[in-house]
Parts: C-alpha cells; sequence; structure tokens
C-alpha cells in the first residue's frame, strides 16, 4: 500500500481537527503535517485542545505559523522534500485555513485580502514549485450572492457581497489558474454552513444554544426568515476525503451541502426542543454582507464524489448538543 503524506492549514480549527482525525485514523497515511497560526478570531485554547488529541500519532507535525510567513512556509515544505528523499514534501495539500467571518470581514477587508488571497497564492506557488500535484481548497457557500436561483449549482453567475466571499472566489480563480498552467489536479469545495462538535464560538448553532443554556438573549439580524443549508461536520468530512482521493479530471469545483434548508427561525426551534429551553430572541438589523438564503444543489457532488450526507438537521443538532453538555468549557 503506498503511503501518502498531506498537508492540512488549519488543521487545529473546527473541520480542520476532524479531518486531521480522519487521515490520521487511516492505514495509508504516512503523515500529517497541521500548519495553524491559532490566532486570536476566537480563543486559541480552544483549538489547542482540538489538536491535544492528535500528538500521540506517529507521522503528526504540528507547526504554528502564519500563512503570510512565506520564508517559514517554505522552510516547511523544504523539510517534508528532504524527508521524503528529494520527492514532493506532499502528496495533497488541504488548505482550510482562512481569515473567516462574513461580517467582520467588511471591517477589515485588508486582512482578508493578505491572509485568505495572498495566503493560498503562497501555497498554490510553493505546491508548483515543489511538484505537489493535489490541492484541495476550502471555498463557501457566499460565494454565490444573494441573486443565485436555488438550489445553488457550481455553473451559477457568482456575485459575493462580501469581502470574505470575493476572497473565496479569488482563490477558486487562481486555484485554477495553477491547475491550467501547471498541471496541479485542484477541487474547489464549497462548503456549506458546517456545525458539529468542536464548531467555533461564534457560528449561530454554537453560539445560539450557549446563549440559550444561560437564559441570556440571542440576537437575530433580520427577521428570522433566512434560509439557511446547516451540514453536519461527518457529511462535510466524507466530502473532503473522497474530493482527496478524486482524480478523474484536473479541476473541478464541488458543493458540500445538506441540500436541505430551514429559516433561522426554525433552527432556534430545533435547539430549544434538544435544549429543553425556550430561547429568549432580540431582533436586530440585517448585516451587510449577509445572503437571505443558501441551499445547495449535491448532484455533482453525488456524481464525482459519491457524496451521501446522512444527517438531517434534527438529529444533527442532537448529537451537537450532547457535545455541547459534555463540553461545557467549550
Amino acid at each position: 500500500m503506498v503511503q501518502k503524506r498531506y498537508l492540512v492549514t488549519g488543521g487545529a480549527g473546527f473541520i480542520g481537527s476532524h479531518l486531521v482525525e480522519g487521515l490520521l485514523g487511516q492505514e495509508a497515511t504516512h503523515g500529517v503535517t497541521v500548519i495553524d497560526n491559532f490566532d486570536d478570531f476566537y480563543d486559541p485554547a480552544i483549538k489547542w485542545g482540538n489538536v491535544e488529541p492528535h500528538r500521540g500519532f506517529p507521522g503528526w507535525r504540528l507547526v504554528n505559523l502564519d500563512l503570510r510567513d512565506g520564508r517559514g512556509i517554505e522552510e516547511v515544505f523544504r523539510a517534508e522534500a528532504a524527508e521524503s528523499g528529494g520527492n514532493a514534501p506532499f502528496d495533497t495539500i488541504v488548505h482550510l485555513a482562512a481569515r473567516a467571518g462574513v461580517r467582520p470581514s467588511v471591517a477589515d477587508p485588508l486582512l482578508y485580502q493578505e491572509i485568505n488571497i495572498g495566503g493560498t497564492v503562497q501555497l498554490l506557488e510553493l505546491a508548483r514549485r515543489f511538484g505537489v500535484k493535489k490541492f484541495v481548497f476550502a471555498s463557501s457557500s457566499s460565494i454565490y450572492g444573494p441573486e443565485a436561483s436555488v438550489p445553488f449549482r457550481e455553473d451559477a453567475p457568482l456575485s459575493p457581497i462580501s469581502p470574505y466571499a470575493a476572497t473565496k472566489a479569488a482563490g477558486e480563480l487562481f486555484a485554477h489558474t495553477y491547475s491550467h498552467l501547471y498541471g496541479i489536479n485542484v477541487i474547489c469545495l464549497r462548503f456549506f454552513t458546517v456545525y458539529g462538535p468542536r464548531q467555533r464560538p461564534d457560528l449561530a448553532i454554537h453560539k445560539f444554544a450557549r446563549q440559550i443554556l444561560r437564559g441570556a438573549p440571542i440576537h437575530v439580524y433580520g427577521d428570522g426568515s433566512a434560509e439557511r443549508d446547516f451540514t453536519y461536520i461527518d457529511d462535510i468530512l466524507q466530502g473532503v476525503l473522497a474530493a482527496i482521493e478524486y482524480e478523474e479530471t484536473r479541476f473541478e469545483i464541488i458543493n458540500l451541502g445538506e441540500s436541505e434548508t430551514i429559516s433561522v427561525t426554525g433552527m432556534i426551534m430545533l435547539l430549544e426542543e434538544a435544549l429543553g429551553r425556550r430561547a429568549i430572541v432580540e431582533y436586530h438589523r440585517a448585516q451587510p454582507g449577509d445572503l437571505p438564503r443558501t441551499h445547495a444543489d449535491i448532484g455533482k457532488a453525488r456524481r464525482l464524489l459519491g457524496y451521501r450526507p446522512s444527517t438531517p438537521l434534527r438529529l444533527g443538532i442532537g448529537k451537537f448538543v450532547e457535545w455541547l453538555r459534555s463540553h461545557p468549557s467549550q
């Protein structure tokens, strides 16, 4: 069995830590190198807790590094290439790291450009120079924009309305360019509102659940009618692992969602049911950059990746609440 080396950026975060566990559990994995800078967008202690279970695995390596540190990133590639006997340092790069958040990006677009676009180009260029042939890029459903027809298809015109979304669209374009010019196999995965154990504390399901448990009001921006395609982490993980193995075409953009939508109000009702408590809801003006709806067409993911999401929202929220009650400090 041919063993493989992986680079996972953002591997201490929510999606990244789940992916690293999935890769470390595979017999074909030789090593997983994680790059994460443990920034303070949310409490870095949460991310340190995410990586703690990985320390016992042979082949796991953690590098605390910012994507903007070009020299430091290059040193990681050089060291891994030397260990592989002069071959490519990694079989696959899974680029999950990004400055997250639609609303904060409106306040600081330059920071998002530096990290999300600059960091992505940095990695693509190193992939070219060191001969890495597979690149999986984490994109976002936010790039579709408010006028997209539902369900969102990968070939729909894009109309991002936040700097965060614009950086993800730019990342896809740079990935396509490097695939075309240098023969790198690229898959861009458009994630749709991922939730589950270890979800970032600033995201709606996690934040609302904690506020409900505390008896504190939750803040809903808009009238609660905005619709989201919430996707459970295990289903996302299934899609990412399949994308890593996919080799049939040179470049693809693929949605990963649950292909079901629910309003914010409906999601709050499911949280109330799972928690056994009523929410105190305060309504505020809709925020710039927020979309009125997201809804994934996952036909392409089914066809190319064998993607089969199996966790409807009611079940997923129940699993999340179970995790939350057992991790009160997170």
